[in-house]
């Protein structure tokens, strides 16, 4: 009577799991509201399983709390005056740049760093690379776990 109960338990709740999984279709993901003159319209034909493939990949980066991609790391420092330091750093640095979100981060054992932008290439991030690099030479691109990027931000 137990073993049945305890089969019955787990059912209902990889059922609900299931059930709590939010779908999306392909042409979900590509739709746009455009509304200017001469906007066309996407019609996606394509295999259903795509979009189990894509719904996978939702949920694994969901699970990351973002997605790969990369950051400019303009700060990395270990020394007991290290938090002071990207304090400093990270304020010069919101003054010069107010379009480019920063990131303070505390590594084990005594590392902090700063991290610049959400990359989704290395191609996205080395133009803010290069105008970084003019007031903090150091700077360097590295692949990190980054916040979704606003997909049409470019395009306004």
């Amino acid at each position: 009577m137990g073993r049945k109960f305890l089969i019955l338990f787990f059912l209902f709740i990889s059922a609900g799991f299931c059930a709590a999984q939010h779908s999306a279709s392909t042409a979900d993901l590509f739709r746009d509201n455009d509304t200017r003159y001469g906007a066309g319209e996407l019609n996606i034909s394509h295999d259903p399983r795509i979009d189990t493939l894509i719904n996978r990949y939702i949920l694994y980066n969901m699970k990351l709390g973002g997605m790969e991609g990369y950051r400019i790391q303009i700060y990395n420092s270990s020394e007991k005056n290290a938090r002071e330091e990207a304090g400093k750093i990270r304020a010069e640095f919101i003054t010069k740049f107010t379009d480019i979100e920063s990131y303070l981060t505390f590594d084990k054992p005594s590392y902090y760093k700063i991290r610049v932008g959400d990359y989704r290439s290395r191609i996205e991030g080395t133009r803010d690379l290069m105008l970084i690099r003019k007031v903090f030479p150091d700077a360097i691109l590295v692949p990190d776990i980054i916040n979704f990027p606003e997909l049409n931000k470019h395009h306004q």
